[in-house]
Formats: structure tokens, C-alpha cells, sequence
């Protein structure tokens, strides 16, 4: 039987690449321009960490989460998200008592869901965290953060921003009861999922996909109706922040987030250009996280990036720019038996022209068999080194996608030309 991947676990191939390292790039430069520092972490933990983050009675915890007992009994998961993971690395590591903390991630997260565009069993996130900072100006500057995120890989006109306060613990323990009593009513008119969710995470109900079920919330109990005086301050503050800082947003009074620990302010910048998966970007501040999972009284605020959905909305737009497939700018074509000269030429232009991706031709060929490889890599310039010149220590420049006639140029002299070139 011929091996396949697991579904849902897709591979990354290497014309798909350059596009994941754009981005990837770019993210990693604007949070460097916060001052946001790098924290990694296991992709394995123990299920009582998520189990206590996230909630037992979430759709992740009870049916998404890949669990399994290792060789000691222990029960371990495969994490679903990057936060509960943060949080449970700072405690550990004591980054958070009396301590403000920046901190960003990267990596793969894991949930058996049913694989379709956009989202994967294995799929990536970029997660950004803040520890330390009570005030809406940190939930701003997070906001901030991904307003420039979009405008630098331009797809700020692509995307909305959606904000609303869930309140604290205990005011949602007041609206819940209302929200069921409300719901149980009409029990009969909610969708198989919301009579499911009903009486285990009633509040999942808001953000239901389901029609009917939108026209019956209607007239439900409004959740800021019930939320208390400090989270309506906190809320009017942050919403202040944005308006000063010109970032346009709209307030849903239905956004909820799947997971148990938001408390406040939540967010989720969407799209309408990727169909049904249209959230590319979410998160919100979980004041009372760290002390859930053992850490001494902490609060946080932090957003999660699907990388799959943001590379599907780049292509979807057209805003990859050219240059990122191109992975050559320089092609050494050697034609005969030059080999050994050739990768030496090679090695030496590599030290001198650390800016250029030089490739050198390597298994022999014909020079129109090389030159035609040389052509398809996407180079700017074909090096040619046949006997003749390897004899008298020169090359031959050719230009592939400029109308200028070909050169012969020294060796020594090589690195020269190239550095002061522009290479398209």
C-alpha cells in the first residue's frame, strides 16, 4: 500500500514555501517593531491544561483534541491552541510575577475536525500574548499591531474589525441563565448544534451559522445589558483608543470566542473573501487565566493568526509580490569537465555576494540543456563557466531578463560587477 498523509495534515511543498516565509517574515518583523520577544514551547502538554484553560465542556475538549495515555498512564494532548501552553511556560518558568511580558509564538496546533479550505487537523498559528497590563491601551496596541500587520501585507482593505466586552465571570454567570431561560422557550425552533450547546455552552449559540437560529437571537437577552460598570469603562476606553488611532471597527454584540477563559474585551478581524472560514485573526484579554492554571493573580491579553487562511487570503488577493517565488538570482551553468572550478567560483561568490541565491548546475549537460535549466530556475543572470574560460580564469555574464548584450568578465572581478548591479 502506497503511504499517504494523515488527513487533514497536509504537506508543505516547496512552491508553496515562499509564500509561508513572506509571511512569516513579515510577522515576525512588525511584532520585532514592538519589541515583542519569541517564546517557544512543546506541541505536547498534559490534557488537565487544557481541560482547565479551555473548558471540559467546550467542542475542543470534549470532541477535537488528539488525546492518548503515554507508556506511564500519563494523559497527553496535542495542543489545540497556543495560549493555555504560553501561560502554563511562563508560570513554570516564573515570567510573570510582577513582571510585564511581550511575547509572541509560532507553530503547528492540532484538532480532529472535518478537514475543508482553510481549515486543517494540523494547521499553523502565529499566537501574540501580553502578561502584566491591566488597562484597554495594551488591548489597543494589540489591535494596532495587526492594523499594521494587514496594511504591510496589503490586505488592509480585505479585512474588518469586530469587537465586543464579554464582561466578567460573574456577569456572564447572570446573562447565561437569562440566555437559557430565553432559548429553552423555544427549544423546538434551535438547530440540532444549539440544542446540544444549550445547557453546556449556551453562549456558542450567538456566533451559530445557522439562520433560523440568528432570527430567533433577535429578540434574546443582550449581553452588554449585562455586563458591569468597570468592563463598560474598559470598553468605552479601548473603542476611544481606536477611534484616536483612525482603526475602523464594528461593534458585534454576538461575538463570543470558543473557549472558556475571555473575560472583556474579545475581537476577531474577518473577511468576506474566503467564503465560510472568514475569521483570520481573534482574540481578547483572559484576565483570570494565569491563576486558573496555578499562577499567582496575572492579567493577559493575546490574538491567535490562522497561517493556512492568511496564505489562502494572499493568494485569493493577488498580494504576494513577484519576487517571493523567485528562490534564484544567479544560475552557474559549467560545461565540461569544470566542475571542481565551478563549485570553488560558486563558494567564492556565495562569501562575496551574500545578498544573491546563486545556484550551481550540478550533473553535467549541454550548455543548451543548462541554459534551459538555468531559464526555468527564475535567474536574473547565467554565470557560464566552460573550459575556455575556467583555462583563462574568466565567465561569461548572460542577462535572462534584461536586453543587454552578454559580458566576459575575471573571476576576480566577478563579485564586483554582481554587488553593483540590480538583479530583477
Amino acid at each position: 500500500m502506497k503511504l499517504q498523509s494523515i488527513r487533514g495534515m497536509n504537506d508543505l511543498l516547496p512552491d508553496q514555501s515562499p509564500t509561508w516565509q513572506y509571511l512569516e517574515s513579515v510577522i515576525g518583523d512588525v511584532l520585532a517593531r514592538y519589541s515583542y520577544r519569541e517564546i517557544r514551547f512543546p506541541i505536547l502538554e498534559q490534557t488537565e491544561l487544557f481541560k482547565r484553560s479551555i473548558g471540559e465542556v467546550t467542542d475542543i475538549v470534549e470532541k477535537e483534541m488528539y488525546t492518548f495515555e503515554d507508556r506511564n498512564g500519563d494523559s497527553l494532548s496535542l495542543r489545540p491552541e497556543g495560549t493555555a501552553s504560553c501561560v502554563r511556560a511562563c508560570n513554570q518558568n516564573g515570567l510573570l510575577h510582577n513582571q510585564i511580558q511581550r511575547l509572541w509564538y509560532t507553530g503547528p496546533m492540532f484538532r480532529h475536525e472535518r478537514p475543508q479550505k482553510g481549515r486543517l487537523r494540523q494547521f499553523h498559528q502565529v499566537g501574540v500574548e501580553a502578561f502584566g497590563l491591566n488597562g484597554p491601551d495594551i488591548d489597543a496596541e494589540l489591535l494596532l499591531i495587526t492594523a499594521r500587520l494587514w496594511q504591510a501585507l496589503n490586505i488592509d482593505q480585505a479585512v474588518t474589525l469586530q469587537v465586543n466586552s464579554l464582561g466578567t465571570s460573574a456577569d456572564r454567570k447572570v446573562y447565561r441563565a437569562a440566555l437559557v431561560e430565553y432559548l429553552s422557550a423555544r427549544h423546538d425552533q434551535l438547530d440540532e448544534d444549539s440544542q446540544r450547546r444549550l445547557h453546556s455552552n449556551p453562549m456558542r449559540i450567538l456566533d451559530s451559522k445557522n439562520a433560523d437560529t440568528q432570527a430567533l437571537l433577535n429578540d434574546a437577552p443582550v449581553l452588554q445589558d449585562y455586563i458591569d460598570s468597570e468592563s463598560k469603562a474598559h470598553f468605552n476606553q479601548l473603542r476611544a483608543m481606536l477611534d484616536a488611532a483612525d482603526i475602523r471597527y464594528e461593534i458585534n454584540p454576538r461575538l463570543v470566542r470558543g473557549l472558556d477563559y475571555y473575560s472583556k474585551t474579545v475581537f476577531e478581524w474577518v473577511t468576506s473573501s474566503l467564503g465560510a472560514q472568514g475569521t483570520v485573526c481573534a482574540g481578547g484579554r483572559y484576565d483570570g487565566l494565569v491563576e486558573q492554571l496555578g499562577g499567582k493573580p496575572c492579567p493577559g491579553v493575546g490574538f491567535a493568526m490562522g497561517m493556512e487562511r492568511l496564505v489562502l487570503l494572499l493568494d485569493e488577493l493577488g498580494v504576494v509580490p513577484d519576487s517571493v517565488a523567485q528562490t534564484v538570482d544567479l544560475y552557474l551553468v559549467a560545461v565540461g569537465d569544470v566542475g571542481q572550478q565551478a563549485l570553488v567560483l560558486g563558494e567564492n561568490l556565495r562569501s562575496h555576494c551574500p545578498t544573491q541565491r546563486l545556484q550551481t548546475n550540478c550533473g553535467g549537460g549541454s550548455f543548451k540543456s543548462q541554459m534551459k535549466k538555468a531559464d526555468k530556475s527564475g535567474a536574473s543572470i547565467a554565470l557560464i563557466l566552460g573550459e575556455d574560460e575556467a583555462a583563462n580564469n574568466k565567465v561569461g555574464v548572460k542577462f535572462l531578463r534584461q536586453d543587454r548584450p552578454q559580458e566576459t568578465v575575471d573571476q576576480d572581478q566577478l563579485a564586483n560587477l554582481i554587488n553593483t548591479l540590480t538583479i530583477d
